[in-house]
């Protein structure tokens, strides 16, 4: 039986660096409106990078995210910035906060993601105390805990698992990254998995895996397979609605997926009701007040 008694825990593999897992915040926040507090989320760090990447420049990082803006639409600076940075300080980072809770883990990891993608770069301390900041979490005290020997521990266990993909994610080859001897999950992967008694006479599955870059459909389908007899939420009633529940500012391509509505639709509404801050070719919109 689940700690917290939802029939469905969700095992999510990440990186706050991964440009991929930024686009997909528009699916997992449509299955947080849906479901809510029916699924219960644990997080997990990929650790793309301990060291500078090499293979990969400020100019072709620059290409790279302007690319994926155009085709997921999220808010990515596209200016090259000063350099490229390691992800393993700022997974360090979560994962300290995790183990404090999830509740604190989630606003710190949406913040290093936010500063990543605006330009700055996440291997700089001051990026991290920031985000922090953002969060809610004093920065001293964010380093305290990640200078804790048992956040390393908890990284590597992270960083093992996530270099160890089930036997399902294995037969889903296409959705893994690294050489053939070291696969590994891409960002976001889900494990999913039914931790209550289904009910009676209600066969269900015990457990779905889902590696890499999904759309919401292939998540929804397998929650249902998972727990048929889960509340799913009616749709919001205005994109206003949904800033007011995030409570955190939101990209339009966000809203518009928690909505299940076009974004162009969207952003005219906004435009109406909240605040924005631009951010490449789109921003982050948020109630005035």
């Amino acid at each position: 039986m689940s700690e917290n008694g939802t029939p469905v825990r969700i095992r999510h593999f990440t990186d706050p660096g991964c440009p991929f897992a930024f686009s997909a915040e528009r699916q997992r926040l449509r299955l947080r409106w849906l479901y809510g507090d029916q699924l219960s989320w644990s997080t997990h760090m990929v650790v793309l990078s301990e060291v500078l990447p090499e293979d990969l420049g400020p100019e072709r990082l620059a290409r790279s995210r302007r690319s994926l803006h155009e085709r997921f639409g999220m808010p990515m600076a596209w200016t090259p910035p000063p350099a490229n940075a390691a992800t393993v300080n700022a997974c360090r980072a979560v994962v300290a906060a995790r183990l404090q809770s999830e509740e604190r883990c989630g606003p710190l990891l949406r913040r290093l993601r936010v500063l990543c993608f605006a330009g700055l770069a996440l291997d700089d301390p001051g990026v991290i105390a920031r985000a922090a900041t953002e969060a809610g979490i004093d920065p001293g005290e964010l380093d305290r805990w990640m200078r804790a020997p048992e956040v390393e521990e908890a990284l590597r266990a992270d960083m093992r698992a996530a270099r160890s993909p089930s036997p399902a994610s294995r037969a889903q080859d296409y959705k893994l990254a690294g050489p053939p001897d070291e696969r590994r999950y891409t960002c976001p992967s889900y494990e999913l998995e039914r931790t209550l008694p289904p009910p009676e006479a209600w066969p269900t599955a015990g457990r779905v895996d889902l590696p890499g870059f999904r759309p919401v459909e292939a998540y929804e389908a397998a929650i249902a397979n998972l727990a048929p007899e889960l509340a799913r939420r009616p749709d919001p009633e205005s994109p206003e609605a949904v800033l007011a529940w995030a409570d955190m500012p939101l990209g339009t391509a966000e809203v518009a997926a928690v909505c299940d509505r076009e974004v162009a639709d969207v952003r005219e509404e906004l435009g109406r009701v909240a605040r924005f801050e631009p951010v490449g070719g789109d921003g982050y919109w948020s109630l005035a007040g």
